[in-house]
């Protein structure tokens, strides 16, 4: 949801996602003068008024280190500021006070209030849900700081890390198991089925799901990455042993059969009648659940859904990866741009990274991304963009490229280090202690012209790499002009 309001010369434009609300300013050339910046005062329902808080403060003024301090007494001094202390399916108003006067004797004006709503997690066409990806979080280490200690001296002591205590597991999570597991019980009883495509099969809470629907009577089959000798294929196996032979599948490929989907279906004289699909960049493990950056979509959409199931009965009769390219290229082509496009991979000719680049060469305004892995170089270099262009980009990846920071103006380049081995002024350090590997970010994300009224979003388990068009078993959504799903995950980019 998005809303501008405009009073006494200030102007605010509010995005309002699933994880957080981006309030982007301006004033008119006549109230510049004197502006020391803004005081942003924020109302939950109907509860009292609070100021939001920053960290800096005018130089000279007494302030520790990492210390919050209301934004009345040191106005923001950018035109863009988000909160992130919000919940899902919640209103929300925010007033945006202009502030003139001394910067020891702040006076703080009138300025207008905008109201929005945060997207809902619990009903929609489209419901998209993030975790905190906290292993490298201050905020993780402040709100639980005992926890964090713990950490340490297990990693000092060469001891395996200690397990997380249940409120810091909900903290993680956020709603990303809750929306995997609400799904699974979706499914009631015999009259409906559940058809999963998974890459990585080990939480227990969401193995103990798929084994209690079975129990009850749902149709469940799986499909799951299987190659001989291969850790996560003993991992899955194992996690599968309650579950009948005849309803699992092993996916044996040269590279990895890398879905992350639930299709629901309801029976109807035998046959599965899609309802809706859960997709996403999430494995079913600690990490994926709980420590690195990821996405939970699910599609309310009969027609998606059979895309899916479609899909899943091409793998789950155990056609080869050369026949499963032969079917995505020839009954999932990429033709006139839709809303709404559910692709698949491997295909032959790379027609998927040449969609995304074609998405993103097109950009007008703006070119919001976040990346795990290593990239197609084309992909990569649209991306990047032209030195001079005018297009504003924000970028994050987990590793090393090409692309080694941000800046809104490519005159200005720099490379920016994703970890320091010491805290900066008021930071924690940052970490992944307790962590399986060293993924912070894995969500795959690219959003094209976030801040217009045509937004393009591309999101899936696709890694955006050529072995991902190619090789692996992918899936990924492009929605195209819709903005409630472009502020879901353009504020969740931000925040990250």
């Amino acid at each position: 949801m998005r809303k501008t309001v405009r009073l006494n010369g200030v102007s605010v434009k509010a995005y309002a996602g699933t994880t957080g609300v981006l309030l982007a300013m301006n004033v008119t050339p006549k109230k510049r003068a004197g502006l020391l910046g803004f005081a942003l005062e924020r109302r939950q329902g109907a509860s009292p008024k609070e100021w939001l808080m920053g960290m800096l403060n005018f130089p000279g003024v007494p302030h520790q280190p990492g210390a919050l301090v209301p934004t009345n007494v040191a106005p923001v001094q950018k035109f863009r500021w988000s909160d992130y202390r919000v919940y899902a399916d919640t209103e929300y108003e925010y007033t945006v006070h202009p502030v003139y006067g001394a910067w020891d004797k702040p006076v703080v004006k009138n300025g207008p209030a905008v109201t929005v709503k945060t997207s809902g997690i619990r009903a929609g066409e489209h419901r998209v849900s993030f975790n905190r990806a906290a292993a490298a979080s201050q905020a993780f280490s402040r709100k639980f700081s005992d926890v964090e200690d713990q950490l340490t001296a297990a990693l000092k002591a060469k001891q395996p890390p200690p397990p997380l205590p249940p409120d810091a597991l909900a903290w993680l999570t956020r709603d990303v198991l809750g929306q995997i597991v609400d799904f699974i019980g979706r499914a009631v009883d015999g009259t409906w089925a559940l058809d999963i495509a998974i890459y990585e099969y080990e939480l227990p809470r969401i193995v103990q799901a798929v084994e209690a629907a079975h129990g009850r009577g749902v149709q469940v089959r799986v499909v799951y990455h299987a190659k001989p000798g291969d850790d996560q294929t003993t991992q899955n196996e194992h996690n599968l042993a309650g579950l009948p032979d005849a309803i699992k599948r092993p996916r044996v490929t040269s590279k990895i059969c890398h879905h992350k989907f639930i299709v629901l279906s309801q029976l109807a004289g035998g046959a599965r009648q899609p309802q809706a699909v859960l997709c996403g960049s999430t494995n079913f493990t600690e990490n994926g659940v709980y420590r690195q950056a990821n996405v939970v979509h699910v599609v309310e959409r009969a027609d998606v859904a059979r895309q899916y199931l479609d899909l899943f009965e091409v793998l789950f009769r155990g056609d080869n990866p050369a026949a499963t390219r032969k079917y995505i290229t020839a009954n999932n082509p990429f033709g006139d741009p839709r809303p709404l496009f559910a692709g698949f991979s491997p295909r032959s000719g790379g027609a998927d990274l040449q969609a995304f680049i074609r998405e993103i060469q097109a950009a007008r305004r703006d070119v919001l991304f976040c990346t795990a892995f290593n990239l197609h170089d084309d992909l990569e270099k649209a991306l990047l963009g032209k030195p001079h262009d005018p297009i504003l980009r924000y970028g994050l990846q987990n590793q090393r490229s090409a692309i080694t920071g941000y800046h809104a103006d490519r005159t200005a380049e720099f490379t920016a280090a994703a970890m320091l081995s010491e805290g900066l002024e008021g930071w924690l350090k940052e970490s992944t202690k307790g962590q399986r590997g060293n993924i912070l970010i894995h969500t795959k994300l690219i959003v094209v012209d976030f801040t217009s009224d045509a937004p393009v979003v591309i999101s899936g388990s696709h890694n955006l790499s050529q072995s991902a068009s190619e090789g692996n078993d992918e899936n990924y959504l492009i929605l195209r002009g819709d903005t409630d799903v472009a502020d879901s995950y353009g504020c969740e980019l931000m925040r990250l």
